[in-house]
């Protein structure tokens, strides 16, 4: 088969086909077997429905679009710069070079007009999903008669890859029960995945998968057929109350000596192939980055009208302003990331005389007030509101028919739930917020990862954050997550110590604006700590660090750091250690990365380098505490799994007691660390 480039569009199409393998040739480097079989459908999906403006890339009524195979990120740069993005031919060249704008995948806070970072297979459809709800939550509550605000579509382009990742199959389910009638996928059927022919591993019908979970699915039979793929996708803009995706079979590598094989997948077609391949659809085989003017002129169009599509709609916003002042503003403070005048006035502040809390349930305290105040707050719990302490009345949650409503069911989904919530985050006009136990951030570190690749905010939830969770056992006692969560660049980890630390770390999650924010809370109840007496929470916790309770005489022989739950045990040990002559300062330090922010001489202050002789307490990993202990110090931590018995019977076997703090910090200022034993670390 030959095929020419006879028409404008088989010309943009086969434009958009070649700047790609150029950009992959250029770069020794990248994936050229999706561009050159997507191209067609993306063409259809660019030129003949996707409304933008690539003069204003965040134009909040746009159509989205996600691709979510992003592996094929050639694709989205070819077409970024030729539908009129500022994305230059001297970046499409430099293509997964140092410094351009075409990373090796989509980055959204480094090129304009992608949405959200993918790469990572599954996470851009579970990200598309969540814009959908953003848009059908932002449409019930802002638009009015005779006035549409918030009126979208969310696109993707899938893979088989995508199609084949469990949190694609969890964010799909949720989907289809939400009925989000304005979420499109294309998938790129290709029956090729980068090692070899999917047959060998994925064999399901997967659109009756799909209509298992309530979505509306067509196949096209040629993924060459532009009519074909422009039908499909009006037929699914029709059906109203269910998701959509479309089969569109293609050749990967179409139109290379490749074609058809996983040789086209992740590897350059080399230069005697790309040459083949340009005289295939009648291209110049010696000539690289070449873009006709004829269809540079044809692709501006889309962007040209998105342009006047926009002028329309903010003459529109402007009487809308004028009828509806409040709801206006608030769309203008949401969309700017901004937050409401007086936000945080109902924040709660506790006393001892308030009497014991968990801060899973300071946390609860403190989203209630903030829910009051910032009605764009949305989000939920996986299943575990009643246990994280969040909205649990399934009758007032986000349900078709319901999309005004700000409490999300995102049931037994984790991962779903992390890369739902980044692209809601992405989508912008909501704050959004997600919680479950501590333990199972292993199931969604991927899309947190990816949260904080992409400088977008987010507050994770996570309470049952230590052996304090009891007799559920090891399955769910969390012992290494909270530092490996810390090692994620870009991110805050707060583990608050008692509940006015826990609202101050909500503060900080709502003010907080490039950066996920992880808040790690206690099962068990803990004491508040006296204000009146002890260092300030609203001052302290904004800086990760602070001294909590002075040594007596204001110079320390020793000082104690814990975290969480163990600092009102270092407030207990530093009472028996000073009672004994030891003069003790206790640290609060919910939060490394704050403290790390901090200049020298307030970490210094609070960690005086003369004071070496330190003991550190979080019953957890003892990863990272050395560097806060020194070579002179030790740390009451974790290094085994946790069993099953009571909370009480737990901290007091494996050494978190003041008992034990003596002990240790005694062996400290002795300067003889004690030997590790098999169920405590004290290095």
């Amino acid at each position: 088969m030959t095929e020419q480039a006879t028409s404008i569009e088989q010309q943009s199409v086969n434009t958009i086909r070649l700047l790609s393998v150029d950009m992959v040739q250029a770069a020794n480097s990248g994936h050229p077997g999706l561009p050159l079989g997507a191209a067609p459908m993306a063409y259809v999906l660019f030129s003949r429905f996707l409304r933008f403006n690539p003069q204003d890339p965040k134009w909040p009524n746009r159509d989205r679009f996600v691709l979510s195979a992003g592996h094929g990120s050639a694709l989205i740069y070819s077409l970024l710069h030729l539908y009129g993005y500022d994305l230059t031919m001297d970046e499409l060249k430099q293509f997964r070079q140092p410094g351009a704008r075409t990373p090796g995948h989509p980055e959204s806070n480094v090129t304009p007009g992608i949405e959200v970072t993918t790469g990572p297979l599954g996470q851009g459809f579970a990200n598309g999903v969540g814009m959908a709800m953003a848009e059908a939550h932002l449409a019930a509550v802002y638009n009015k008669p005779g006035h549409t605000v918030q009126d979208h579509y969310t696109y993707s382009i899938v893979s088989d890859g995508d199609l084949m990742e469990g949190i694609a199959s969890e964010a799909a389910s949720l989907a289809g029960h939400l009925k989000l009638g304005k979420l499109i996928y294309l998938y790129d059927d290709n029956d090729i995945s980068l090692d070899g022919p999917t047959s060998l591993a994925y064999t399901e019908d997967a659109m009756k998968r799909f209509e298992a979970y309530g979505w509306h699915t067509q196949q096209v039979k040629d993924g060459n057929n532009l009519d074909e793929i422009e039908a499909a996708i009006k037929a699914a803009q029709n059906e109203k109350d269910r998701p959509s995706i479309i089969s569109i079979k293609t050749i990967i590598g179409f139109g290379s000596p490749l074609a058809g094989t996983n040789k086209a997948h992740g590897s350059p077609l080399g230069p005697d192939n790309v040459k083949k391949a340009k005289e295939f659809f009648g291209w110049d085989p010696e000539a690289s980055f070449v873009v006709p003017e004829e269809v540079y002129e044809h692709l501006r169009k889309p962007g040209e009208k998105g342009a006047q599509l926009q002028k329309e709609w903010d003459e529109q916003f402007k009487k809308y302003e004028q009828e509806f002042q409040a709801e206006a503003q608030q769309f203008h403070v949401s969309f700017n990331g901004d937050l409401p005048e007086g936000w945080d006035s109902n924040l709660p502040v506790y006393t001892p005389a308030d009497g014991e809390l968990a801060t899973r349930q300071a946390s609860g305290k403190a989203l209630t007030a903030l829910k009051k105040s910032v009605p764009y707050l949305f989000g939920g719990s996986a299943d575990l509101a009643s246990s994280n302490e969040m909205d649990k009345s399934g009758d007032d949650s986000f349900q078709p028919g319901h999309y005004e409503r700000t409490n999300i069911w995102f049931g037994v989904r984790e991962h779903a739930m992390g890369g739902i919530m980044n692209g809601m985050s992405q989508h912008a006009g909501v704050r959004t917020y997600g919680g479950t136990f501590l333990t199972f951030s292993d199931y969604m570190r991927g899309a947190i990862r990816l949260t904080a690749l992409a400088e977008s905010a987010a507050t994770f939830v996570f309470t049952h954050d230590s052996i304090g969770l009891g007799e559920d056992g090891p399955t769910h006692q969390p012992i290494e997550q909270v530092v490996s969560l810390r090692t994620i660049p870009n991110i805050v980890v707060l583990r608050p110590g008692d509940a006015n630390e826990t609202t101050e770390a909500w503060r900080i999650a709502m003010t907080t604006p490039k950066s996920p924010v992880c808040l790690i809370l206690s099962r068990q109840k803990l004491p508040i700590f006296d204000q009146t007496v002890l260092g300030s929470a609203r001052e302290g916790v904004a800086k990760g660090a602070y001294i909590l309770s002075e040594a007596d005489g204001g110079t320390p022989q020793l000082i104690l750091i814990a975290t969480g739950s163990e600092v009102s045990l270092a407030l207990e040990s530093q009472k028996a250690l000073q009672g004994e002559g030891v003069a003790t300062r206790v640290v609060s330090m919910p939060s490394w990365e704050l403290f790390e922010k901090q200049d020298k001489a307030y970490r210094q202050q609070v960690l005086p380098p003369s004071v070496r002789k330190r003991v550190t307490i979080e019953a957890g990993s003892p990863i990272g505490w050395a560097k806060y202990a020194t070579d002179e110090g030790s740390s009451i931590s974790m290094n085994r799994f946790g069993e099953s018995a009571p909370a009480e019977y737990l901290f007091e076997e494996f050494g978190f007691t003041v008992k034990n703090v003596v002990k240790v910090a005694h062996s400290v200022l002795n300067g003889q660390p004690e030997e590790e034993d098999e169920k405590q670390v004290v290095s």
